[in-house]
């Protein structure tokens, strides 16, 4: 059950456990908790009609308890722009204390849960890349099938540019990722690091493994890229006053292959993608040619699950599957031509 679900249920019954209790909340009673529950709808849809949607309530009902909530902060807190509804500075600082409160109603509400992974269903969603896909994505779900034979989970394409709103709406319990964004309501852990390796077909490219620079500059250049038109290899060509010929242009790595076997080109592409489409393709693997340096790879999710036992034993599971993976620092050995 999402937060917002939690904290819907469980604030409706706040005022009866403050009741229980021996203490003057003259002041909080005359607050609407449900108000915390239409801040939070807003906070994570940034749309006042998505968030009645979300809460099975009307546009206007929910636009009058964001008036109310304008009200009581004494600040717009939420103001409409091209891109939706902006939360104001004062929203934003709200938000973590709100946040918090929310995490400690649920914590009380679900005190001495536990999760059997044997024996207990349940369902994660996974963000990835579609190299870390290729590459960790099946040691998850063999993992899955020995271990936690009714847990399922799905692998969602995400990126640095996708993965905090993929995040924030809660699409996404986890994802591993390079970069990952810096924000106060998000946890993280780097847990290893990868680099880049070049994939071609040998035999077609007639080239000496590992590529010389001369020979990998004069094949034409499969790229992957979110742009679709440069990568790092021409941020490292540039100083060096040397360019490559990149002759087609992919966003996702599992097509690779096919725009390599039989013909000479070359792509450069993680390491830990690349060993992992060789073994499928039978391509060849080997270094790049010039220092393309090295990445951290992290997990990142939200603090509110910070503590939740399934969260943290699927966190475990897809530690383990990206350090064991060849092809990334702290796992295997790198199997690469060098």
């Amino acid at each position: 059950m999402s937060l917002l679900a939690i904290l819907t249920v469980a604030l409706s019954s706040v005022k009866l456990l403050f009741m229980v209790q021996n203490i003057n909340l003259n002041d909080i009673a005359r607050f609407d908790f449900n108000l915390a529950i239409a801040f939070m709808a807003i906070w994570q849809e940034r749309s006042v009609s998505k968030a009645a949607d979300r809460l099975s309530l009307s546009q206007s009902a929910l636009s009058a308890a964001l008036a109310r909530l304008r009200e009581a902060a004494g600040d717009p807190l939420f103001v409409r722009t091209r891109g939706g509804m902006q939360p104001t500075p004062r929203a934003i600082e709200m938000a973590k204390n709100i946040e918090h409160g929310a995490l400690l109603i649920r914590d009380a509400f679900r005190d001495g849960l536990d999760f059997n992974p044997a024996q207990d269903a349940h369902h994660f969603s996974l963000g990835m890349s579609d190299d870390f896909q290729l590459a960790v994505g099946p040691a998850v779900s063999q993992r899955l099938l020995s271990e936690a034979p009714n847990v399922s989970v799905s692998f969602h394409q995400s990126n640095r540019h996708t993965v905090e709103k993929m995040l924030e709406t809660g699409e996404l319990d986890l994802a591993v990722i390079a970069r990952p964004p810096e924000r106060s309501w998000l946890a993280q852990e780097q847990i290893a690091q990868s680099g880049y390796a070049c994939i071609f077909d040998a035999v077609a490219c007639g080239c000496a493994v590992p590529l010389s620079l001369e020979d990998y500059l004069a094949l034409p250049h499969i790229l992957v890229s979110y742009s679709g038109r440069e990568g790092i290899v021409d941020e490292k060509l540039r100083p060096l006053a040397r360019s490559r010929k990149i002759q087609t242009g992919l966003t996702h790595f599992a097509a690779v292959p096919a725009f390599l076997r039989g013909i000479a080109a070359v792509s450069t592409i993680p390491t830990h993608a690349a060993l992992a489409l060789a073994r499928i393709s039978g391509l060849q693997v080997c270094e790049a040619p010039l220092d393309l340096g090295r990445y951290p790879v992290s997990l990142v999710w939200r603090r509110e699950i910070q503590d939740d036992v399934a969260a943290s034993w699927m966190r475990m599971l897809v530690r383990d599957a990206v350090c064991n993976h060849v092809g990334i620092d702290g796992g295997a050995e790198v199997e690469v031509t060098s």
